[in-house]
């Protein structure tokens, strides 16, 4: 016996007992849900051709990992990029902060991948192989032997084709079709990754299913500080649906128009009942408005029951697109815009920066041909090519007079397509420059071969 006996699920997916509750919702073919259908097959379709695209030769979306080298639509982003990496996730952040106060869970129900593949790749091969094609519901028939093995073998191969997919955004297509057609022992590392992804995308679909909504995923959580009484949810009308009455209703019985068919909860993808109000597991998928507008039309009520609205709108309030959350958030967003196209403008065709070398901060060298002492400073430069060519760079020092500076390779250096190199370098100064200071101002330019050019300042220390 159970130590304490719920009186109602603790989880949608879980009985009272603590056991699975797994769900088999029906399927409400509405309005909402065929245009949800559209956006869906097109959300798996660019998601498919995503990495196969190109933009001046690179590829729109590659987060490559190992290189530390992220493009995204067509620029490279290096790990030099720390700031403009920085505004691109705060952006991001803020933009779904936004969407959210305006538009409540509308990600979860339309665009999220786990809601698109779950409920128009996935549920649809169950309800085949369940007798419940277009129709959803509990299963007509138990899915076991042969047909269990066929149904895990299908889910394999789509899991196979969307982890390889999921790999292509990290690794590139190119090399993604070369570990294809080679042995994985030539790659042991991709292919355990490849495996682990497969097994990973497996355990969600097959068994984990809605529970990542329910309880891995934080958006539901974070709910309650992103939304605001003015934000759109999907909601059920209670002043109008109660008090509930089963079946037709009658002019002056004093029911509302909810006449308590549970169409409502069986669509739900998630169990739940959208009648007991803002919920953290609903979704926002719309299956509940298509079948409770369908219901509507039967019993001669007009649609809208449940339905795109507010918790103010619900509660006879006007709305207001003008608050706080819908001011600040894109005042927010467009100063991160500005600062992230003002970083981005300062971007150049390669990289150059000056560190001072370890050790003693400078030493004095001999007499040398007469011209007195000198005092060397030792630096090292990090040179990075940002393009995708070969690249050679000259160095020059403008100032102080008299100066010399020697790297490592001389002059000349030479950087292949987004490489990145730590060349020492040491720069000899008079030491009349100093005067009596201890420390001087100097400048060095660096050149490419195609005329891109940066000024670097530097400090140079020598004796008091």
């Amino acid at each position: 016996m159970p130590l304490l006996d719920a009186p109602d699920h603790v989880l949608s997916t879980l009985e009272g007992d603590g056991s699975r509750r797994w769900l088999h919702p029906k399927l409400s073919t509405g309005r909402w849900w065929k245009r949800r259908r559209i956006v869906g097959w097109v959300l798996i379709a660019i998601f498919v051709a995503l990495p196969h695209l190109r933009i001046g030769g690179k590829p729109v979306v590659l987060l490559d990992i190992a290189t530390r080298k992220f493009v995204l639509f067509g620029h490279t982003f290096l790990p030099t990029d720390t700031l403009l990496l920085a505004l691109l996730m705060v952006g991001i952040l803020v933009t779904i902060v936004l969407a959210t106060a305006l538009t409540g869970r509308v990600w979860c129900g339309w665009g999220c991948p786990q809601t698109v593949y779950m409920e128009f790749l996935f549920r649809p091969i169950d309800r085949l192989f369940q007798k419940t094609a277009g129709k959803g519901g509990k299963p007509k028939r138990e899915v076991t032997g042969l047909l269990a093995v066929a149904r895990y073998a299908v889910y394999l191969v789509l899991c196979m084709a969307l982890a390889h997919t999921f790999l292509a955004y990290f690794v590139g297509t190119e090399r993604l079709a070369q570990w294809i057609r080679s042995s994985p022992l030539e790659h042991p590392t991709a292919f355990l990754v490849m495996g682990a992804t497969t097994a990973l995308m497996l355990f969600d679909f097959l068994f984990f299913r809605e529970q990542l909504c329910l309880i891995a995923c934080p958006y539901g959580r974070f709910q309650s500080v992103m939304l605001d009484r003015q934000s759109m949810i999907v909601a059920y009308d209670e002043k109008r649906g109660e008090p509930r009455k089963k079946g037709r209703h009658l002019e002056g019985d004093g029911a509302g128009d909810c006449v308590d068919c549970h169409q409502c909860v069986v669509v739900c993808p998630t169990g739940i009942d959208i009648r007991n109000g803002l919920q953290m597991e609903c979704i926002n998928c719309t299956q509940c408005i298509d079948a409770c507008d369908d219901v509507m039309d039967r019993v001669g009520k007009p649609r809208g029951l449940i339905r795109y609205s507010s918790q103010d709108a619900l509660a006879g309030k006007p709305p207001k697109l003008l608050r706080v959350r819908t001011v600040l958030y894109p005042v927010l967003l467009a100063a991160i815009g500005i600062a992230f196209v003002a970083v981005l403008s300062t971007k150049y065709a390669f990289d150059a920066r000056l560190l001072r070398g370890a050790g003693n901060p400078f030493h004095r060298s001999q007499n040398v041909g007469g011209q007195g002492a000198a005092i060397i400073n030792t630096f090292r430069m990090r040179l990075t090519n940002r393009t995708d060519e070969k690249r050679e760079y000259q160095l020059e020092l403008l100032e102080p007079a008299g100066a010399q500076v020697d790297a490592t390779g001389g002059d000349q250096l030479s950087l292949g397509p987004n490489e990145t190199d730590l060349i020492p370098m040491s720069v000899k100064v008079p030491q009349t420059v100093f005067r009596g200071m201890g420390q001087a101002k100097g400048k060095i330019r660096v050149t490419d071969d195609i005329g891109n050019e940066r000024l670097l300042d530097m400090r140079l220390l020598g004796p008091q």
